[in-house]
């Protein structure tokens, strides 16, 4: 099992002189940059858009709006998608908000995607985690641990 140096941790914590205590200079490994979903409409006017949207969906960590081509909109969680060679032999899988069953929807009958939910992951990286990790350590907190956030 391997832990963390006394080299990985910030000059803060090894009490060298000159040290910053800038936020910044805590943070042990770059963020990994991820698109701000929350909100976004994309335009679906090509069958290789409205795959790439589906795409996104199925990552995004929220709830997303789907209007059907007959005008009825279904909010709830994408959680599998099944890709074939035609949009009608392509298919979403949703859990809808208000209800227990599971949908499949084909990618053909998609006329609008919005993603409507809170991205309930945003902002919880594990570099998130280990600036403030560092900070609490900094400020001389004992007892610190992996916990986890509430989501609501």
């Amino acid at each position: 099992m391997s832990g963390t140096s006394s080299a990985d941790r910030p000059a803060t914590l090894r009490g060298e002189p000159g040290a910053t205590s800038n936020a910044d200079a805590l943070e042990v490994a770059p963020g990994a940059a991820r698109a701000q979903m929350e909100g976004w409409a994309p335009e679906l006017a090509t069958p290789d858009e409205l795959r790439a949207a589906l795409d996104k969906a199925f990552d995004y960590r929220g709830d997303v709006t789907i209007t059907r081509r007959d005008g009825t909109k279904i909010e709830g969680f994408v959680f599998d998608r099944r890709k074939g060679p035609t949009l009608e032999q392509s298919f979403v899988k949703l859990m809808p908000k208000d209800s227990d069953e599971k949908l499949a929807i084909a990618y053909a009958d998609i006329a609008a995607l919005a993603f409507t939910g809170r991205d309930t992951a945003a902002g919880k990286s594990w570099e998130a985690w280990m600036k403030k990790y560092w900070e609490k350590r900094a400020a001389g907190e004992k007892g610190i641990g992996l916990q986890p956030e509430a989501l609501e």
